[in-house]
């Protein structure tokens, strides 16, 4: 029941900022990212990734589904609907706009041999967009998170996008606090890569590049940690 409560919640939120909604901007990608150093299952993985971004006159959207699938079989769909509502917005300030801030995390997992596991978990906050110098965006978001397994607990997310000349990187960070059957984590994630697409005549950005993933006690496992290169490959329509 509360599941649902809060997915009709949110859903109507999202509608009924939707109907008069203005799109500024809207991306859409499709990635490949190939690595060999995951902790917790297998070790080495291939995931396909969806992401979809949008800024609107209500504030903005990210999307992101995963699908992770490893040499030993094992499998797993994770997903994350995140969008933000704008409060209000600053002019020559170093803080652009403040946001409320909300994300819904789904994911499914199926074993090799035979185990499965679901969750699905509701944050919420508060976010700021800052006008840092060279980023093309970075943002703050402080969320209570409201999980469906354990106990609830408090997470701060940053997200940035930085042009280096021909390069382009940007990431996140996620620092989720300890609860009462794991540690505290931090997950440190980002991408360096080159858009190929002018050298192959496409009019979308093709990049080819690196992701790599920090993650400190990863899913709250106290003393795993994983220190991850892969391979990407990030088509924007």
């Amino acid at each position: 029941m509360k599941i649902t409560t809060h997915l009709v919640s949110l859903a109507a939120l999202c509608l009924t900022t939707t109907v008069s909604a203005k799109t500024h901007f809207s991306d859409f990608s499709v990635s490949y990212l190939n690595g060999n150093n995951y902790e917790v299952g297998d070790n080495k993985k291939q995931i396909v990734t969806l992401e979809h971004f949008a800024v609107t006159s209500w504030g903005d959207s990210f999307t992101f589904v995963d699908r992770l699938e490893s040499d030993n079989g094992d499998k797993e769909t994770y997903g994350e609907f995140s969008p933000r509502f704008k409060i209000t917005d600053f002019e020559n300030n170093p803080v652009k706009a403040l946001y409320v801030a909300t994300t819904i995390e789904y994911g499914t997992f199926s074993s090799h041999d035979g185990f499965g596991s679901s969750l699905t978990n509701y944050l919420y906050g508060v976010g700021a967009g800052f006008d840092v110098p060279y980023f093309d965006f970075f943002n703050v978001n402080l969320y209570y998170r409201n999980n469906e397994h354990g106990d609830n607990n408090y997470q701060t997310t940053v997200t940035w996008g930085l042009p280096i000349g021909p390069l382009y990187y940007d990431g996140f960070i996620d620092y989720a606090t300890s609860r009462d059957n794991s540690d505290a984590q931090m997950n440190f994630t980002s991408q360096l890569k080159y858009d190929v697409a002018p050298h192959l005549n496409i009019d979308s950005k093709l990049y080819l590049g690196i992701e790599y993933v920090y993650w400190l006690d990863k899913f709250g496992i106290r003393g795993v940690d994983e220190n991850n290169v892969n391979l990407l490959v990030k088509y924007h329509f």
